[in-house]
């Protein structure tokens, strides 16, 4: 009997699509899929934060039994569900391709992920950068699998109020309610992994997220039977002191590598991604040697060989350090039964091994353990083996083995609609797979009034969300929102800025010559707007403070329609800020942007960067700058920064807006087209996005490190890797 002569057996098949499409966190960037569920009741949708489990369970199922009804959405749940069931059997991937037989598994270890939003287990750009890694290693069919915790509290949800003061509220998640799967044994009781605590072993259980063909475990404390200290060290994610952060790392480190032992994976290749996770680089010596209780020191370099480490900040504060004392409290007794001296465990994490008050480095740990290591920028390589070179004091600096891999954004996640009907028009639907740079050049092609008409749109979009946001926020403290209806202006050249508001990033950058701007904001025929965003930490007060002051200047009512802070930066209002940007601006203190990959997803949406050439810029700059319209502008700055930089940095900033940016974009022909500037948009296009995404960054990791550690046979250099990075290590 057909599903349209039983209408109840027609309902349940799609529940069953339906259930079967929400489990996988494919959705988050296979449009098809986001859009079916959006169509199911596009407010709660929003509502739960494009959660599909969530979305499923508050329609319930008289909801669902209406929605069977159309022939047409059951049609296409089916439909989806066939193709994700086919991208899970995973032929023709790259990796099939192009290494057919290896037996390469890889273990990718990361204290926070962005998959999607309603999975809070992130803070920012290392933790996009680390989702973006396993989307494209599904797509690409990496044999990889991850490990992360699972915060109950996840990061702070930001509310700012009308003095511009930040507030932080953490709001639990409900785990059965998220697209998660809680691991089992056989008999159905939970997966429960130990972990050294104190003079005790901890327990922690583990939860699976599958991404597309990756599956990343996620590791939660929070046992209802277990003390309340345990508990509470999977509750927010960079909460707490040194020690709730040493609990943390233990957890990610040792008891991430214990989960996989039970889970029976065998992983050939282990891949930290920063320092937090370094802990898991001892476990893997203590597995593999097990009953031989062979000294740690003695055997580190052997199983170093299967390790890869990548370093994210050039910023000392960025990384962790751990009282010895502290240290021996909670992993006196694990580094004892490896047979290991504990001095001689202390030697791996400090500088100089013989100083008893030296605090333990985490970052020395994973670099000590590791035998491929990597910044995650041209620009930051160099820094790294500058930072790190006491590490090899037999070495001159450029020998330092610290190579680089340019980080990237996933495509598919970043490139909003609009944009992305255009590169299917004009490059091919394969621009979300394939990153030939071949094929991009095709962009070279595209008019430029198919190409403003994408811009435009994109902008206004932007200028429609920022409205409703503004709207919403000011209503949330209680002010008058009358005026927020008609801020910004859909046809006027908007600037964006929305980042963590660290004070090396400096957002007052602008504000420090007042008049200036406010005749750039106010300006008749050739006005400018600027939306900023972004969260401090919750302990960087010099942070807040610069928050305070974009605040400030957004609730001035002489600017104020130019000028808008936008509250509570989140994924979803990044995809909207990179895809409406006409140019996107960053102003760090050189060199302590290690990379920045807010820019390159603006970039792939048609924006200009206008930047200090720090992170990725210093080479996408250095590379394309000769071009007759090159991809945007560079802030000329020196190597390092020193006192008074600040006013220089500022001076350039201005001048460039006065004298190249502004008049550029208001150059415009008899259609009202500005040809030139779209002429930078097709070479930004052409020339960077193929390069600055992370199919690209993850074949290279796959061809210049996973392959070739532990000797796997591997490409002598990755594709478009140079040679700095093939030899590192």
């Amino acid at each position: 009997m057909s599903d349209s002569e039983n209408p109840a057996l027609g309902h349940a098949r799609f529940r069953e699509n339906l259930e079967f499409l929400s489990r996988n966190l494919r959705f988050s960037w296979h449009k098809p899929t986001w859009d079916l569920f959006a169509r199911l009741d596009p407010a709660v949708w929003r509502r739960t934060q494009h959660n599909p489990v969530c979305l499923l369970q508050e329609l319930g199922e008289a909801a669902l039994e209406e929605r069977a009804q159309d022939s047409m959405l059951v049609a296409v749940a089916a439909e989806l569900a066939e193709a994700l069931r086919a991208y899970l059997e995973g032929g023709g991937t790259w990796f099939e391709r192009t290494h057919a037989g290896s037996d390469l598994l890889v273990a990718y270890f990361s204290a926070e992920f962005a998959v999607t939003e309603c999975l809070h287990i992130f803070s920012g750009g290392l933790g996009v950068l680390a989702g973006d890694h396993l989307k494209s290693a599904s797509d690409l069919g990496v044999p990889l699998v991850a490990v992360g915790l699972l915060y109950r509290e996840g990061y702070f949800e930001q509310q700012v109020d009308a003095a511009g003061v930040q507030r932080e509220a953490y709001p639990a998640m409900e785990f059965e309610r998220l697209p998660l799967t809680l691991e089992q044994h056989a008999n159905g009781t939970p997966l429960l992994v130990p972990f050294p605590f104190r003079d005790h072993q901890g327990l922690a259980r583990v939860w699976r997220a599958d991404v597309g063909r990756v599956p990343l475990y996620l590791l939660d404390t929070d046992l209802p039977a277990r003390p309340p200290e345990e508990r509470r060290i999977t509750d927010r994610l960079y909460g707490g002191d040194a020690e709730h952060r040493l609990q943390q790392e233990i957890v990610l480190g040792i008891g991430g590598m214990r989960a996989l032992a039970a889970l029976g994976i065998a992983p050939t290749t282990i891949h930290l991604n920063e320092g937090h996770a370094a802990f898991a680089g001892v476990e893997r010596v203590q597995q593999a040697t097990g009953a031989e209780h062979t000294a740690l020191a003695e055997t580190a370099g052997r199983f170093a060989q299967d390790v890869v480490f990548t370093t994210h900040t050039p910023v000392p504060a960025g990384h962790d350090f751990f009282p010895a004392e502290l240290l021996k409290r909670y992993l006196g007794g694990y580094v004892w039964e490896m047979g290991a001296p504990w001095e001689r465990f202390l030697a791996l994490g400090r500088h100089d091994g013989t100083d008893e008050c030296e605090s333990f480095n985490m970052t020395l740990l994973a670099l000590r353990l590791s035998s491929r290591r990597n910044g995650v920028s041209r620009l930051h390589g160099e820094v790294s083996r500058r930072m790190w070179r006491g590490v090899w004091d037999d070495l001159e600096e450029p020998e330092v083995p610290i190579g680089h891999i340019t980080n990237g954004v996933h495509l598919a996640t970043w490139v909003a609609p609009p944009m992305a009907a255009l590169y299917d028009r004009h490059i091919g639907r394969e621009w979300r797979d394939e990153t030939d740079q071949v094929r991009w050049q095709r962009a070279a092609h595209v008019l430029g009034h198919e190409l403003w008409a994408v811009r435009s749109a994109q902008r206004a979009r932007l200028i429609e969300v920022a409205r409703r946001e503004l709207t919403e926020q000011l209503r949330r403290r209680g002010e008058p929102a009358d005026w927020a209806c008609d801020v910004l202006d859909p046809d006027v050249l908007t600037i964006v800025y929305a980042r963590r508001f660290a004070t090396y990033k400096r957002a007052t950058l602008l504000l420090s010559q007042p008049e200036r701007l406010r005749r750039l904001l106010t300006s008749w025929d050739r006005p400018v707007q600027f939306i900023f965003a972004g969260k401090a930490h919750p302990r960087d007060e010099p942070g807040k403070e610069n928050l305070r002051q974009i605040h400030a200047w957004s609730s001035d009512p002489r600017v104020r329609r130019h000028f808008v802070f936008l509250e509570g930066y989140d994924v979803e209002l990044a995809r909207s800020l990179v895809s409406g940007a006409d140019v996107w601006l960053n102003v760090p203190r050189r060199p302590y942007e290690a990379s920045g990959t807010s820019g390159m997803k603006a970039a792939a949406n048609g924006a200009l960067n206008l930047s200090i050439p720090d992170g990725w810029w210093a080479e996408a700059w250095a590379e394309h700058n000769h071009l007759a319209e090159p991809p945007g502008w560079s802030i000329e700055a020196p190597q390092h920064w020193a006192e008074g930089q600040d006013e220089e940095d500022a001076n350039a900033l201005f001048e460039l807006l006065e004298h190249d940016v502004i008049p550029l974009f208001y150059e415009r022909d008899l259609r009202a087209i500005p040809n030139r500037w779209c002429e930078r948009m097709r070479a930004t296009m052409r020339e960077l996005v193929p390069f600055f995404n992370t199919h690209r960054m993850v074949q290279q990791y796959t061809e210049a490190f996973y392959l070739r550690a532990g000797g796997m046979p591997g490409r002598t250099h990755a594709h478009g890797a140079s040679e700095e990075v093939a030899a590192a290590g």
